[in-house]
């Protein structure tokens, strides 16, 4: 286990950490069981379980295959009223250019209602501005959009918020930690530059890369408790 991070129910509600989504990439994870979630858990009651603990997950299996209407629904129902999805785009879009599946997309992923929080674009191919601004044009301008360019090429691609960035002047941020592993002192820096954001209004997205191990959830609950501090 983590130095300084240790299982066990959080001491920072959500409620005492407004506006801060953080939690991880995924939630379906067997391997965590006896460190995050009980050892007898059934897998479906993962989602349930992770929610009472963490307030919002990255959903990464709607990049390889966009989940049905009765998933969504399903999903939604099975989490608090104040928890959060952020909805990774199919690849079938980002990387096929299958614009026309976007209005699929959307309508998918409204019916997650009030806790759908923002739509995740990952784009690993070259800068293509046309592609960009057929993209933004064709999702419903009603959703929050986070971009993760791949490509160096988008270094100065202009959209109102790119993963891993704290500037801006949108009304979130989206953070996707991948370099683990996270001490104390990497989760406490993090914490710095976050607390000016939220004190500020500014909603935070930040999820944790999986890992086999159930630290990732950990760093979560360790991260929560620091802003709440």
């Amino acid at each position: 286990m983590l130095s300084g991070i240790t299982s066990g129910v959080v001491t920072a509600t959500r409620a005492s950490v407004p506006g801060a989504y953080v939690g991880t990439s995924g939630w379906s994870y067997p391997t965590w069981r006896d460190g995050f979630y009980p050892e007898k858990a059934r897998p479906a009651d993962f989602l349930r379980l992770y929610s009472e603990r963490l307030p919002s997950v990255e959903l990464n299996t709607s990049a390889y295959q966009l989940p049905s209407e009765e998933r969504f629904a399903s999903w939604a129902e099975q989490v608090p009223p104040d928890f959060r999805f952020a909805v990774r785009m199919p690849r079938l879009i980002t990387h096929g250019s299958r614009l026309g599946l976007v209005g699929t997309f959307c309508e998918r992923v409204r019916l997650l209602g009030e806790k759908l929080g923002p739509v995740l674009v990952v784009l690993d191919r070259p800068r293509d501005d046309g592609f960009l601004m057929l993209l933004q044009g064709s999702l419903d301008p009603a959703l929050e959009v986070a971009f993760d360019f791949r490509h160096e090429s988008w270094a100065e691609a202009d959209v109102p918020v790119r993963v891993n960035s704290l500037e801006g002047e949108a009304p979130f941020r989206y953070l996707r930690l991948r370099e683990p592993p996270y001490d104390e002192a990497a989760l406490a820096a993090w914490a710095g530059r976050l607390r000016p954001l939220l004190d500020e209004g500014v909603r935070v997205y930040c999820y944790f890369k999986h890992e086999d191990e159930p630290t990732t959830p950990l760093y979560a609950e360790r991260l929560l408790e620091l802003l709440s501090g």
